[in-house]
C-alpha cells in the first residue's frame, strides 16, 4: 500500500512548526494512521491527543521549539459535545451516522462515547457550533447538545477478560491462537488471508514477533494486548499474560 501522500502531509506539518514557530496539527487520526506515523516520524516535537484518556482516534501535533507538550492547551484544539437522548438509548453507528449525516468530515471527528442515555463527541473546534445548533436527532431519538469541557468528559473504562497460556515462541500465529481460542494453523490461516492486525497495522506474516505491550487482532474473533511476558517452562514454553477486550 503506497503511504506516500501521507507521509508527505507529516513532513510539511512538521517543517512548518519549525520553520514558522506555530502549532500544526492533524485530523482525528485512526489507529493505523497513528501506528504509521509513529513508524515513519522520530522527532521529539510530536505529541498525540483526542481530547481525553483512552481515545482511539487522535490528533497529532507538531509543536514549536519553544512549546514543551505539558503546555499544549489541547481544549483550543479539540470540542466535546455532549449529547442527551430522550427516549430512546442509540448506538454508536446511529450517533456517528447522525454526525456525519450533517456533512462533517470524518477526520474532524474523534471518538464517540457513550455512557447510557448521554453521549461525547470529540471534534475539531470548525464543527463545534454545527453539532450544538444543527444535531437534534439521533435516528429516531430526540437529542439535546451542550458544550461540555475535556476535563468532564467521563473516563471510558474498557472492560477486558484476562487470558493466561503457554507458547512455544512469540509468533503471531502463536500468540493469536491462544489469545482467540483457535489452534494455531486456524490462527496462521487467518493470517495469511490478511485479517489479522498487529499494533493496528495489517499483517501477513504468521511468524511475526509479538512484544510485550503489542495490541493484536483477528477480523471475526477481537482484539487484545499481550500484557506481560513471563519465565519459561520445564517444557521450554513461554507464560503469557493476555487482555482480551470485550
Amino acid at each position: 500500500m503506497d503511504y506516500s501522500e501521507f507521509y508527505k502531509r507529516i513532513d510539511d506539518l512538521a517543517d512548518r512548526a519549525d520553520r514558522r514557530d506555530i502549532v500544526t496539527k492533524t485530523g482525528f487520526l485512526t489507529p493505523a494512521e497513528q501506528a504509521l506515523l509513529r513508524q515513519y516520524y522520530h522527532g521529539d516535537n510530536l505529541l498525540l491527543s483526542g481530547g481525553g484518556a483512552g481515545c482511539e482516534r487522535q490528533m497529532a501535533f507538531f509543536l514549536p521549539a519553544y512549546l514543551e507538550p505539558a503546555d499544549l492547551d489541547v481544549s483550543e484544539h479539540i470540542r466535546a459535545v455532549r449529547l442527551e437522548a430522550h427516549f430512546g438509548l442509540p448506538g454508536h453507528r446511529d450517533y456517528l451516522g447522525a454526525v456525519l449525516g450533517l456533512g462533517i468530515r470524518r477526520e474532524a471527528v474523534g471518538d464517540v462515547r457513550i455512557l447510557g442515555e448521554r453521549a461525547y463527541v470529540f471534534c475539531a473546534p470548525s464543527v463545534e457550533l454545527l453539532l450544538l445548533e444543527e444535531l437534534n436527532k439521533v435516528g429516531r431519538v430526540g437529542v439535546s447538545a451542550s458544550v461540555c469541557p475535556l476535563d468532564e468528559v467521563p473516563e471510558l473504562v474498557q472492560a477486558v477478560k484476562v487470558r493466561t497460556f503457554t507458547v512455544k515462541s512469540l509468533r503471531l500465529d502463536a500468540v493469536a491462537g491462544s489469545m482467540f481460542g483457535l489452534s494455531r494453523t486456524a490462527a496462521a490461516e487467518l493470517i495469511r488471508m490478511g485479517a489479522a492486525k498487529l499494533n493496528d497495522l495489517p499483517c501477513e506474516r504468521t511468524d511475526a514477533p509479538v512484544k510485550e505491550g503489542d495490541t493484536v487482532s483477528l477480523r471475526g474473533h477481537g482484539k487484545g494486548r499481550l500484557k506481560a511476558v513471563g519465565a519459561r517452562s520445564k517444557k521450554d514454553r513461554l507464560f503469557l499474560e493476555t487482555e482480551v477486550y470485550l
